[in-house]
């Protein structure tokens, strides 16, 4: 089915204080979000997609955006990246330092009116405006292609219409590329020939797979990508995180289930999956909610359990009978 070339190293992108918290019911404390991310810049993430420059009327939890990125405590080794919707957005980014802009628009017309209240020739042209904006700054600009896999208005779209809008978004100035599987539409044979296709014409980008688990394939989409040479990969810890503007998409990939899998079949992420754990683990308080992820609440794969003290008992009682059994 795949290939199995893999990558020597996967990175592991985080997001869930931007695509996680935006969707939230209640409105996360800034310091609690400034603490979090303080602790996730520590665990050995590649990006921190640490919040959007968005209006705070359109997505309130989010409206401390410039407070959180002027006081958490960055890592060098760290890319802290930021999603902006027009051009006042990326002027917010720039004023705070962020390492890197994300620009979103859809592969679908309809879901890209329905998010974003403009047609893809209109979002395009935005775009060319904020790289130009953004370019005396040396800002890196990430491009999301939200509904790569499928949009749940228009169906499944044409590789040739995601080939074309990758090619405009490098014409526009955009230096990296995420393919979004905004609903959770993805099948893994999908997921491998799309990205062998992408990467055999754009192979001197960046690419990066930001997965949702809406339909219980995410991680199996992960080893897809990989299998067709990706090496990036956005999640979010706890699985949090979900479109408002796409019926039924629930949450990103969880971060931790991600790596847990990922060192599982001997690949290297360089993150610490305890610490991950750990941080996972607080949320649930954090939110007020349970959450989907799995590895927090099963354990590590190697993880051992005590043996019931019935075990033993009949372990000591089988003994005893075959030491009374005469040869």
């Amino acid at each position: 089915m795949f290939n199995t070339t893999m990558p020597a190293r996967v990175l592991i992108n985080e997001v869930a204080t931007r695509d996680g918290f935006q969707s939230e019911a209640s409105f996360v404390p800034t310091d609690e979000k400034i603490a979090l991310i303080d602790h996730l810049s520590q665990v050995g993430l590649n990006k921190i997609e640490v919040t959007s420059f968005v209006s705070p009327r359109a997505i309130p939890n989010l409206r401390d955006a410039e407070e959180v990125m002027q006081r958490i405590t960055r890592n060098p080794q760290v890319c802290y990246t930021t999603l902006v919707p027009n051009e006042k957005g990326a002027e917010r980014a720039m004023a705070c330092n962020a390492d890197e802009i994300n620009l979103a628009m859809s592969v679908s017309e309809t879901h890209n009116l329905a998010n974003m209240r403009m047609t893809c020739e209109e979002s395009l042209s935005q775009f060319k405006r904020i790289c130009d904006l953004v370019a005396p700054s040396g800002m890196r600009i990430n491009g999301s292609l939200a509904t790569t896999f499928g949009c749940p208005f228009e169906g499944v779209l044409s590789a040739d219409k995601v080939l074309t809008l990758i090619e405009r978004y490098l014409e526009a100035g955009i230096q990296s590329i995420s393919l979004c599987d905004t609903t959770g539409m993805a099948a893994p044979q999908q997921v491998y020939d799309l990205c062998t296709l992408v990467r055999s014409r754009f192979a001197h980008i960046e690419l990066t797979l930001h997965l949702h688990n809406t339909r219980g394939m995410g991680l199996a989409n992960v080893m897809a990508g990989l299998s067709a040479g990706i090496n990036q990969f956005d999640a979010s810890l706890g699985g949090i995180g979900g479109c408002p503007y796409a019926p039924g998409a629930t949450g990103n990939i969880c971060t931790e289930d991600l790596v847990h899998m990922l060192e599982a079949n001997g690949l290297d992420t360089q993150v610490d999956l305890q610490q991950l754990i750990a941080l996972a683990k607080q949320l649930p308080d954090l939110l007020g909610h349970d959450l989907p992820g799995q590895v927090a609440k099963a354990g590590l794969r190697t993880e051992t359990r005590p043996v019931p003290a019935s075990v033993e008992e009949l372990r000591k009682s089988k003994a005893t009978l075959a030491a009374a059994k005469p040869f």
